[in-house]
């Protein structure tokens, strides 16, 4: 049965837990909870795995457990042992250019500053779907990017995310589901609208 691999990028530590940079974290944990999925350990690649099924295919979720900026290391090692095609591969990270609570889809295109992104490209190359998350806009603007993505969610913005999560991991499931094209046409134009609608 052929694999689809969904990585969600991210820090481990409880101290990373709650911040914006793991977000990808976030949608997987709740991906897994509603298929009643457990993760587990494996210590061969330093990562945590989850197994499903979805439309006929292995659904293989991934936690890289090294630290964002060595993520892709992990990753092609797995998708390696597994034979898995970079395009059957989806990263699932928080992206600063788009609105809190908004995703978008897309294959190509730079990191745009993210490091875990960059350590994908290094080590797998282009070709991966990508299910990007909002966390924008940053505030306040002065804020180091750094210690931005790194810091925890406001109250408000965790009511926001908490009312938008079954919608993210659906969007999350179009995607592996129909395909990056059809899911950028669905929900690229969804947060455009409701971008514009703010």
């Amino acid at each position: 049965m052929p694999i689809l691999l969904v990585v969600g990028l991210g820090n481990p530590g409880r101290e990373y837990e709650l911040t914006r940079h793991n977000l990808g974290w976030f949608i997987l944990d709740r991906l897994a909870r509603q298929r009643g999925l457990t993760w587990k350990r494996d210590s061969r690649f330093d990562v945590e795995t989850a197994r499903s099924e979805l439309a006929g295919r292995t659904l293989l979720l991934l936690k890289p457990l090294s630290f964002m900026n060595d993520s892709g290391r992990p990753i092609q090692q797995v998708a390696s042992f597994h034979k898995v095609p970079v395009t059957s591969i989806t990263a699932v990270y928080d992206d600063l250019t788009i609105p809190l609570g908004l995703c978008k889809v897309s294959i190509t295109g730079s990191a745009g500053g993210h490091n875990g992104v960059s350590s994908l490209l290094e080590h797998l190359g282009s070709g991966f779907s990508r299910y990007r998350l909002g966390i924008g806009p940053k505030q306040p603007l002065q804020m180091e990017l750094k210690d931005f993505v790194l810091g925890t969610f406001t109250l408000e913005q965790r009511t926001l995310l908490e009312q938008q999560l079954d919608t993210l991991v659906a969007g999350l499931v179009l995607l592996l589901q129909e395909g990056p094209e059809r899911a950028m046409n669905q929900l690229n134009r969804r947060a455009k609208h409701e971008s514009d609608q703010t």
